[in-house]
């Protein structure tokens, strides 16, 4: 995107409002900031109005780093902010004036004319300007000037979808070929058992999680079967057929299964008599056979939810007996379902550990790394002695402000690099006297409950309260704030949420507190607008680029840019006034929501082109596609 580009765009960009409450402190450019945000409350319209008044307060460009979750989200905020300084370099002085204002800056003819030198000042800034970027973009940029010190190969580059599949598919194949070639039987034989135990995609999907885990996997000594049977609670000398042994006659009471058999064909019912002839077929099977059916035994006195059954035999010894009888039982069970678990467990791990060296062996071999490895080898870069400690001293140098999107996704390594970044802004020559160094977060701390790529509530908690004990020492704060006003939903579907999580319970979520009521900033009431299902109805071959694609898909995808059309049209009888706004229906006012990126997807776009609509796609959880 060149600066043309951007003027035309900048023609676009409505004026900023007014900053209030908690906006206007947590894009206080002077202060640490620990902001939670909830979804729709205006986190990114924070976050570049806390860079636009870095940069009118004096804040190099490149001293910027603003690190995102997302790459959409990356462009995202680097399009907001591009976009408002190429505009304030049209703006008259009333306008300026009114800009500048609402961001809580001052607004003088100096500062005016400061802020109209800003957009060339970011664009001839070294580096070529704000480092607004992923973490993983980040490390590689970092990786890719100690390539060596780092381990990897010069010119190495990332791995990204369908080459990342490929590469898996090939990997596993030449293991398996090596294991036959090499005669291999064990390794065979785990990767077989994990097959017919999760079936072949989740096999694969395992292996690819492993890839992933290899450090973690390396870490594990070489004698797996002897550590998971002493985790499990299985002797270490057990044999999968000492369950027969002690099913065979004379290794168990079989006088007391012989009484419980009469006690239940005395009580004179179909089911005692059903309960009966089981005990009595159980006897005369084999000891292989009573150990495969030992489980199948226990039915006769438990329930599917291995509960005593409610009724039985009269018999006064019956319960006495029976309990009896289910110890002897559900140890050998337990025993039995232990070990066969721990079998599994120690070939699904031996199976993981060889195929993640042979794939990190591939990568290695092609020059690719992978997202993890540009997380694990930049955390590791950083603390080795002496060229770690270099490298912070000049990521120092380079950056006096760091701003984290997203942040309950951030896992326990992207803190420690987040940290290291940090490491001298409150302490020794790092903490500087001429101007404040900040750090400012914003995320949800209710969605780090998703777990998503290994993050975990408690690593955003620790995160925390460690910024919280820097600052203290050298004598700051970290400002604690709160955004909880959306500005996308209405107020009963907010009330709808907070009476849900109310009534589950803060606990039940994983949270430490009861989070504050939902408000909504939107006003008015929504309307949900439900279309006719749509079927696969149509006759024939389709002989169009589309007829890949079934008919109600296709269907779907044009019924949804016709409605999207009627609420726009100028004079339409479908076109939707926006109460809260004050204004008639804006293209940028549509969002769609689909389940994945697929073909409902891609045909959304080209139906809504076919409209007239020109498409920005802005991929965040899930899929989501503006159009302006």
């Amino acid at each position: 995107m060149g600066a043309g580009d951007l003027f035309v765009k900048a023609s676009l960009v409505s004026p900023h409002a007014p900053l209030k409450g908690q906006q206007r402190t947590a894009s206080d450019p002077e202060e640490h900031v620990w902001l939670s945000a909830s979804a729709g409350t205006g986190k990114t319209y924070v976050l570049s109005a806390r860079v636009l008044r870095l940069l009118l307060r004096g804040a190099r460009p490149d001293s910027i780093l603003c690190l995102t979750f997302t790459k959409a989200g990356a462009a995202e905020m680097a399009e907001r902010v591009h976009q408002r300084l190429a505009w304030w370099v049209r703006l008259d002085d009333t306008m300026l004036f009114r800009e500048l204002e609402a961001l809580g800056e001052a607004s003088g003819p100096a500062e005016r004319e400061n802020a109209r030198t800003l957009f060339a000042k970011v664009l001839e800034s070294r580096g070529g300007g704000l480092r607004i970027m992923t973490i993983h973009a980040f490390c590689q940029t970092l990786l890719a000037g100690f390539p060596l010190e780092a381990g990897l190969i010069p010119g190495f580059r990332p791995i990204e979808g369908r080459e990342e599949a490929a590469l898996g598919q090939s990997v596993l194949a030449d293991v398996v070929v090596t294991a036959e070639r090499e005669g291999d039987q064990r390794l065979l034989g785990d990767l077989s058992a994990l097959s017919r135990r999760l079936g072949e995609d989740d096999a694969r999907r395992f292996l690819s999680r492993a890839a992933r885990a290899g450090e973690a996997l390396e870490a594990l000594p070489e004698g797996l079967d002897a550590l998971v049977r002493r985790a499990m609670d299985v002797p270490a000398d057990f044999d999968a057929g000492d369950i027969a042994l002690a099913c065979s006659d004379g290794a168990f009471d079989r006088d007391a299964l012989l009484e419980l058999a009469r006690m239940y064909a005395g009580w004179a019912t179909k089911t005692g008599e059903a309960a009966a002839d089981r005990i009595s077929e159980w006897l005369l099977g084999s000891a292989e056979q009573r150990a495969v059916e030992l489980s199948d035994l226990a039915l006769v006195w438990l329930n599917k939810d291995g509960e005593f059954r409610k009724n039985g035999p009269k018999d006064p010894g019956f319960p006495a007996l029976r309990e009896r009888l289910n110890d002897w039982c559900g140890e050998l069970c337990g025993l039995a379902a232990r070990a066969a678990l721990a079998a599994g467990v120690s070939s699904a791990l031996n199976a993981g550990r060889r195929y993640a060296r042979a794939y990190d062996g591939a990568k290695r071999a092609r020059g690719l790394v992978d997202f993890d490895d540009l997380i694990r080898m930049t955390v590791r870069l950083l603390g080795e002695p002496g060229i770690g400690d270099w490298i912070r001293y000049k990521l120092d140098q380079a950056t006096d402000h760091i701003l984290v999107d997203e942040a309950q996704d951030t896992n326990l390594r992207q803190w420690q690099i987040v940290a290291g970044l940090a490491s001298e802004f409150f302490s020794g020559d790092g903490a500087r006297e001429d101007f404040v160094r900040t750090i400012f977060t914003v995320g949800d701390f209710k969605q780090a409950i998703f777990g998503f790529q290994g993050t975990d509530p408690e690593h955003y908690r620790a995160a925390r309260i460690g910024f919280d004990r820097q600052a203290e020492g050298a004598g700051r704060e970290i400002v604690q704030l709160s955004l909880n006003a959306s500005f996308r939903s209405s107020q009963p579907v907010l009330d709808v949420v907070d009476k849900l999580l109310d009534e589950l319970g803060h606990a039940a979520l994983g949270l430490p507190e009861a989070s504050e009521p939902h408000v909504s900033a939107a006003g008015g009431f929504g309307a949900v607008t439900l279309l006719h299902p749509l079927t696969g109805d149509s006759a024939g071959e389709d002989d169009s680029e589309e007829g890949w694609v079934e008919d109600h898909v296709r269907k779907l995808a044009g019924a949804l840019a016709k409605q999207v059309r009627g609420w726009l049209a100028v004079g339409g009888e479908e076109r939707v006034w926006l109460e809260r706004k004050k204004q008639w229906l804006q293209p940028e006012d549509v969002m769609i929501l689909v389940r994945k990126r697929g073909e409902l997807a891609a045909l959304l776009v080209a139906r809504l082109q076919a409209e007239g609509f020109r498409l920005r796609a802005s991929i965040g959880c899930g899929c989501r596609l503006r159009w302006r």
